[in-house]
């Protein structure tokens, strides 16, 4: 009998405290605005600040970045970067319907919503659908305080030459220890994901956060010179994971929320 009472409680103890040590898992939007030229960044700008980030937040999505590059140029045509933290794929795709149903927001979206075809706000919008790294299952906003336009906001895409190669990389990043690395060099790292759907394939992105580019700079020396970065990057069983590394560096916005 008191086997039958006791046993369903300690099963839910035993769930309970596993989904304490397991948390779900986040996904991420990352979408990018290409904009031809400073008006078209201006509209963009009032879009996000006044309408978009707003309505989001009335909707309990928290956290939201927002990022320009530091220099434009080829390798750096001129954008925005927004970074939106969802709980799951089903919020993504409620999320449309749900801002048309807010009348707020469409008041003050409408001009860029609904901008002449002739004289459109941006060039094209690019996406990509991330989800969180095991070892880091939630974004984890910078802490930094100094001026936005000093900081080095840093996004890394690392491509695969195969499936395998890229689980494998994945694998050194939470089993291998690098975020663990990354977390103890006090890198201030924004998030870490596997990039399940996007333009270069496979391919996982991360995102680091530095006050200026001495203090980059000098974080990434400490790395290099890691006896834990130094085993790890020998281990025959992560060789030849990473095809190619494609380094971006961006400021958050004065609206962005870190």
């Amino acid at each position: 009998m008191y086997k039958a009472v006791y046993l369903p409680i300690l099963l839910l103890l035993f769930t309970l405290n596993s989904w304490g040590q397991n948390p779900q898992r986040e996904y991420y939007q990352l979408k990018t605005y290409l904009l031809d030229s400073g008006e078209q960044e201006q509209q963009t700008d009032k879009y996000l600040s006044e309408a978009l980030l707003p309505a989001l937040k009335k909707l309990n999505i928290k956290n939201i970045g927002v990022f320009k590059p530091r220099t434009i140029d080829s390798l750096n045509p001129r954008s925005i970067k927004v970074l939106i933290p969802i709980k799951g794929i089903s919020e993504l795709e409620a999320l449309d319907k749900k801002l048309q149903k807010d009348k707020v927001y469409m008041a003050a979206a409408k001009d860029f919503l609904d901008a002449p075809y002739k004289t459109p706000p941006f060039s094209r919008i690019e996406s990509i659908l991330l989800k969180a790294f095991v070892d880091m299952p939630k974004m984890k906003a910078s802490p930094l305080s100094g001026p936005r336009k000093d900081r080095i906001y840093e996004l890394r895409s690392y491509e695969s030459a195969t499936i395998a190669k890229y689980h494998n990389k994945v694998d050194m990043f939470n089993k291998g220890g690098e975020v663990t690395l990354f977390d103890n060099l006090g890198f201030n790292a924004v998030f870490y994901g596997e990039v399940l759907s996007g333009a270069t394939m496979p391919n996982l992105m991360y995102m680091t956060t530095f006050e200026n580019q001495a203090s980059r700079d000098a974080h990434w020396k400490s790395f290099s010179e890691s006896p834990v970065w130094n085993k790890l990057k020998a281990d025959p069983m992560y060789q030849n994971n990473v095809s190619k590394n494609v380094t971006r560096f961006y400021y958050p916005t004065e609206y962005s929320d870190y």
